[in-house]
């Protein structure tokens, strides 16, 4: 169930006062933390769109980032089957781990979750030296060279696909997968959106 300020209610608070909550990144699937919840951090939550939860060193209410400006920014907040949990969906401001790290669950990751920050090392090259930055040379180069890496790339991934040669196919698809990310950004889009036009396609 997401929640919302109506159904706020519904969880179950007679258990335990303060309920676990799991933050996750809304994009990567990266589990970035875990803290408590009261529903009085859960409203702030939802009202301010800022992951709150309630410190039980400080026993208060406690914005993650409230100090480091490293906050998280809700997307949308769901309880599991028995209301007894939180699973929250973020998209933080810089990195979630009070040691620098994204996550506090250190190099724990799902792998398809990579594609994400890829993206996002691809965006935050865009403006660097062209000549020490195979992807900064690419957004210094005319869309076109893009669209025709794309395409170039395409191609090698069906030949190696008829070939039926394994390395040479994870190879050009990773090629592939790269320029493409390169392309989206250069359209003014990202893989989200990709994602979403898929999802929107499930029957």
């Amino acid at each position: 169930m997401q929640l919302t300020p109506t159904n706020i209610s519904k969880l179950d608070f007679e258990k335990a006062e303060l309920l676990p909550a799991i933050v996750q990144h809304a994009t990567s699937g990266v589990i970035l933390m875990q803290g408590f919840m009261n529903s009085e951090a859960i409203n702030v939550t939802l009202e301010k769109k800022l992951v709150t939860f309630y410190s039980r060193s400080k026993q208060r209410l406690w914005t993650k980032g409230e100090e480091s400006n490293n906050v998280l920014n809700l997307v949308s907040a769901h309880t599991d089957c028995d209301q007894d949990s939180i699973l929250v969906l973020a998209i933080p401001e810089g990195p979630t781990c009070h040691l620098g790290t994204q996550s506090c669950f250190g190099e724990a990751k799902p792998a398809l979750g990579f594609l994400a920050e890829l993206e996002q090392v691809i965006v935050s090259r865009k403006q660097d030296d062209p000549k020490t930055s195979y992807t900064a040379s690419l957004f210094a180069k005319d869309i076109s060279r893009s669209c025709q890496k794309v395409g170039e790339e395409g191609v090698e991934v069906a030949l190696a696909a008829m070939k039926a040669d394994k390395n040479e196919l994870e190879n050009e698809s990773a090629d592939l997968l790269y320029h493409l990310l390169v392309l989206l950004q250069r359209s003014e889009t990202d893989l989200s959106s990709v994602i979403s036009c898929l999802q929107s396609r499930q029957k």
